[in-house]
């Protein structure tokens, strides 16, 4: 299996929010390595280059978000068809708001996992019963992503891909990092508790924190991938 992670950031501001002493992107980016994810795609503006100095040395791709006018949902399928260009055999991708900073390592590698046993269903990890993200659609919803409507949210937009009949499956993850954003600091968060029972069939031996320390990916990286509407892959 090979899932993409897509992290969404609506502006380089949000991008390179602090972190826990770290940028945004560059904490979900090692998360997102750690946890198996890959390609990952990066979608942000960076008029200035900060963002990309932020990525450096990680296995990321830089893409120039599409047009404004294209809503969270166009931004979402630009990430696809990076991440796709990229790696054809990419069956699934993480969709990642950027805001959502404190997601561990072991919910990726969780979600990964639990594709390979429902390979149809857009997956969403839970906390407490409270569903958030990285929502993990697998390639075969990217026609029904890509009939939401511009004005449709984040929320929305999974909504009607519900809608449209994309299967659901809900994966309680023990993780408060899928449900609580980086208003709330890191300390004071929940504690990670793990999922109640193996999303795939085993349990993990490793910290639940792999992503504090910034590992270097194989990568010099950011790769950049600029806006070409007209060349973009039929998936």
């Amino acid at each position: 299996m090979t899932v993409a992670a897509l992290i969404l950031a609506a502006s380089p501001e949000n991008a390179l929010a602090d972190a826990d002493g770290m940028p945004a992107v560059r904490r979900i980016a090692d998360a997102a390595w750690s946890g198996g994810a890959t390609p990952i795609v990066v979608v942000s503006f960076d008029p200035d280059g900060a963002v990309g100095t932020a990525l450096g040395g990680a296995p990321v791709t830089l893409a120039e978000p599409a047009p404004p006018e294209h809503g969270p949902a166009g931004q979402m399928a630009r990430g696809s068809e990076v991440a796709l260009a990229e790696v054809v055999e990419t069956d699934a991708v993480l969709i990642w708001p950027a805001r959502m900073t404190w997601v561990g390592p072991e919910t990726i590698t969780s979600l990964i996992e639990t594709h390979g046993t429902v390979p149809a269903a857009l997956l969403r990890p839970t906390w407490d019963g409270t569903p958030g993200w990285p929502v993990l659609l697998p390639v075969s919803g990217l026609t029904a992503l890509r009939a939401v409507a511009p004005d449709r949210m984040p929320p929305d937009v999974i909504a009607d891909l519900l809608a449209a009949g994309v299967p659901e499956h809900l994966v309680e993850l023990g993780d408060p990092g899928v449900a609580i954003d980086r208003t709330t600091p890191r300390a004071d968060l929940p504690p990670y508790v793990g999922p109640t029972d193996p999303p795939a069939g085993h349990v993990h031996e490793w910290g639940a924190q792999a992503a504090d320390s910034s590992d270097e990916g194989p990568l010099d990286g950011p790769a950049l991938a600029p806006y070409e509407p007209a060349g973009a892959p039929d998936v």
